[in-house]
C-alpha cells in the first residue's frame, strides 16, 4: 500500500501535468475589438455673436395735458384711450369773460385807429399850410408828434388783441403732440387753473417705441477688446430682434439709438436704447421685453455639438478628439457660449479636429477607435427625399436558339 504522504504528491504532481497541457492546447486570445464613435470634423464658420438682454419698453413721446388759463371745463372733446392728433380739440373751457376781453381790446384797437386817421388828416392840413406860412412852424411839429403819438397807440391796440386772442385760444385746449390718450383726469364742471401740478390727461406716442436695456460694462470692454484686436467685426447696423413676454418675436426688428455714457456704480451696466416701429402698437409702455442684441460677427469660429463637450468634478470643459493615428485623447477646452445647439469654443481645440460626439461612454482616453463621420440629419417627416434618376436597363443578349431537328439528312 502506497503510504498517504506520496499519494498527495502524486494527485498534485498529476493536476500539474493535466494544467500543462490544456495551457499547451488552448488556442490564443484574439485581440480586442475598436468601439465605433461618430465624430464632427471642425470648421471655421461665420457666426454673429448676439446677446439676449432685459428690457422696459417707453414711449418715444410724452406730453401731459395742462391748462395754461384757469376755467370751468365745459366739454370733453376726446374719446378716452384713442388716437389723437397734434391740435385736436381735447377740451373746451368756458371763455365768456375771456371773450368779452377780446371784445373790448378789439374796441380799444378801432378807437385807437380812429385816432390814428384824425392825426393823419390835421398832419395833412398843417404840411400844406405851413408851405404858404400860414401856421407856425410849431404847429407843423405838434401836429406830427400828434400823428406819431397816434401810430403807437394802434400798436399797442393792436398788441393787446393779440394777446386777448391768445388768452382766449387757451380756452380750447389741443394736443400738443400726435399719440395715444389715456383716460381724463378730469370732467365737465371741473374748475382747472392755470399751469396746474396735475395733467388733464397723458399722451403717449407708441410708434415708434423705445426699448431700454441695461448692458454690462465688463462685456462691452471685452468687446471692444477684441474689435480692436480684429477677432470681432463691428455688427452696429445688424437689426435687433424683440422677444415679447409671452416668449414670441415681435414682429419688426428695432436699431440701436444710443448708449449712455455714464456706468450705474451699483449694477455695473449702463443704459442702451433700441428704437422699434410699433404700427399695430402691440408693444405698450412699461411691459418686460427681451431684445436680442448683436455685439458682433467672427469669421473663424469653432462650433462643437453640445454632446461633444463634458464636464469634470472641478467644472472644467474637455472634449475627446481622434487623433490621426486614431487614438483617444482629451482636450482641455474654454467655451464661451452657445450659439443654438453647439458650443462656441475659444481655446483647446483647432481646425480639423475630429471631435467624438457619440459614442464617449465606450471609449477613455489612449484608446484605439473606429471615427465615422457624423451624416447630415434625417429629413423631417413627411419630406420626400430627392428623386433619383434610374440606371437604364443592360439589354439581355439573345439567346441562340438551337438547330432544327426536323432538317433531312441525306
Amino acid at each position: 500500500m502506497i503510504p498517504k504522504p506520496r499519494r498527495m504528491a502524486f494527485v498534485v504532481l498529476s493536476l500539474l501535468i493535466l494544467l500543462t497541457a490544456c495551457n499547451r492546447d488552448a488556442p490564443p486570445a484574439p485581440p480586442a475589438s475598436r468601439a465605433a464613435v461618430t465624430v464632427v470634423t471642425l470648421r471655421p464658420e461665420s457666426v454673429t455673436l448676439t446677446r439676449e438682454l432685459p428690457g422696459r419698453t417707453s414711449p418715444s413721446l410724452v406730453a401731459e395735458v395742462r391748462p395754461q388759463v384757469s376755467g370751468l371745463i365745459k366739454r370733453r372733446l376726446f374719446e378716452e384711450g384713442k388716437n389723437v392728433v397734434a391740435g385736436q380739440p381735447l377740451y373746451q373751457l368756458d371763455d365768456a369773460s375771456y371773450r368779452a376781453n377780446a371784445s373790448s381790446a378789439r374796441a380799444a384797437l378801432a378807437r385807437a385807429q380812429a385816432a390814428l386817421k384824425s392825426a393823419q388828416l390835421t398832419a395833412r392840413r398843417i404840411g400844406e399850410l405851413v408851405k404858404i406860412d400860414a401856421v407856425s412852424a410849431q404847429d407843423h411839429e405838434n401836429a406830427i408828434a400828434s400823428l406819431r403819438q397816434a401810430e403807437a397807440d394802434v400798436a399797442v391796440a393792436r398788441a393787446a388783441v393779440e394777446s386777448v386772442e391768445v388768452v382766449l385760444g387757451y380756452a380750447r385746449i389741443v394736443a400738443p403732440i400726435s399719440g395715444r390718450i389715456g383716460k381724463s383726469a378730469v370732467t365737465q364742471g371741473a374748475l382747472v387753473t392755470a399751469n396746474q401740478a396735475e395733467p388733464l390727461a397723458t399722451i403717449q406716442q407708441l410708434d415708434p417705441i423705445y426699448i431700454d436695456v441695461t448692458y454690462s460694462s465688463t462685456e462691452l470692454l471685452r468687446m471692444r477688446k477684441e474689435l480692436a484686436a480684429g477677432t470681432l467685426a463691428s455688427t452696429l447696423n445688424v437689426p435687433v430682434s424683440i422677444r415679447m413676454e409671452d416668449g414670441t418675436l415681435h414682429s419688426q426688428t428695432g436699431q440701436f439709438a444710443f448708449a449712455d455714457l455714464n456706468v450705474d456704480p451699483a449694477t455695473g451696466s449702463f443704459l442702451v436704447r433700441v428704437d422699434v416701429p410699433n404700427p399695430g402698437q402691440l408693444l405698450l409702455p412699461g411691459m418686460y421685453v427681451r431684445a436680442e442684441v448683436s455685439v458682433g460677427k467672427r469669421a473663424d469660429a469653432l462650433l462643437v455639438p453640445q454632446p461633444g463637450i463634458s464636464r469634470t468634478p472641478k467644472g472644467d470643459a474637455t472634449a475627446l478628439v481622434v487623433n490621426a493615428d486614431g487614438k483617444v485623447e482629451q482636450r482641455t477646452v474654454k467655451v464661451d457660449r452657445t450659439i443654438g445647439d453647439r458650443w462656441l469654443v475659444e481655446t483647446g481645440l483647432v481646425a480639423g479636429d475630429r471631435v467624438i460626439v457619440e459614442g464617449l461612454q465606450r471609449v477613455k482616453p489612449g484608446a484605439l477607435v473606429d471615427a465615422t463621420e457624423q451624416v447630415a440629419p434625417p429629413l423631417p417627416i413627411g419630406a420626400a427625399p430627392e428623386p433619383t434618376t434610374p440606371e437604364p436597363a443592360t439589354p439581355k443578349p439573345a439567346t441562340p436558339k438551337p438547330a432544327s431537328a426536323s432538317a433531312n439528312t441525306k
